[in-house]
């Protein structure tokens, strides 16, 4: 595959974004990597400026502060597509839950599909060192969501997620509101009714190495919430 791009979201990742960056080129040597920081006040954003001086396919997109997940990615894709040659966008994680061993095998999945996901919930798949309340919830919010928008997703929450971007210029991704689990499960939707094949791949899944989880009480309602917006918004179409 050629013409990849990598997002890498970043908010106080000072201790994973170089790891996660060279682990990511160690994988995928030709890709490009593009970090969206959210104004990291750790320091995040200088460490990355100094991995640009050493690997000039790694690049810097600074935002003004923390406006949430899904504006972060949306701001990355509109950057992104200035550059009509890039053919597939990678999302994932800075924190190591989204081990980049996995890019190859997403990589060679993507050419019988026009989406890749890394999915936790297929054989093979799973999560390390996850505590059983947050298993049960993550298994919980994606039966929820297929069975509501009767999407053929089994990891509807994933957000290791490998996307050809002809079908996502043609999504109205840039429509959508919704941060954080809620983003992931209407971005998948919003590509599954483009007409995108979807595939989804075996990951393990283990909890993040350094730093603090992003997870709140206001991302798990919007996740509650979300999938009868994607419903009721499909109908009216």
């Amino acid at each position: 595959m050629q013409n990849i791009v990598v997002i890498i979201p970043t908010y106080n990742e000072a201790q994973n974004i170089a790891l996660i960056a060279s682990g990511v080129r160690e994988s995928a040597p030709e890709v490009r990597i593009l970090i969206v920081d959210d104004n990291s006040p750790d320091g995040t954003a200088s460490i990355v400026r100094e991995l640009i001086t050493k690997d000039t396919n790694i690049s810097l997109l600074s935002r003004k502060g923390k406006e949430g997940l899904g504006k972060a990615y949306l701001n990355a894709f509109a950057e992104v597509f200035k550059d009509p040659s890039v053919e597939w966008v990678q999302m994932m994680d800075a924190d190591f839950s989204h081990d980049p061993r996995y890019l190859p095998n997403m990589f060679v999945a993507s050419e019988h599909a026009d989406v890749v996901i890394g999915s936790k919930y297929v054989p093979g798949g799973g999560t390390v060192g996850w505590v059983t309340w947050r298993r049960w919830l993550s298994r919980f919010a994606n039966r929820y969501c297929r069975v509501i928008t009767g999407m053929p997703v089994n990891d509807c929450t994933s957000g290791f997620i490998l996307m050809r971007t002809s079908f996502m210029l043609n999504a109205h991704l840039e429509d959508i509101r919704a941060k954080g689990h809620a983003f992931m499960m209407e971005l998948k939707y919003r590509l599954w009714k483009e007409g995108a094949r979807i595939v989804e791949i075996p990951i393990l899944l283990e909890d993040r190495q350094h730093g603090a989880s992003k997870m709140s009480r206001g991302v798990i309602f919007e996740g509650v919430l979300a999938p009868w917006k994607m419903r009721f918004k499909a109908q009216k179409m």
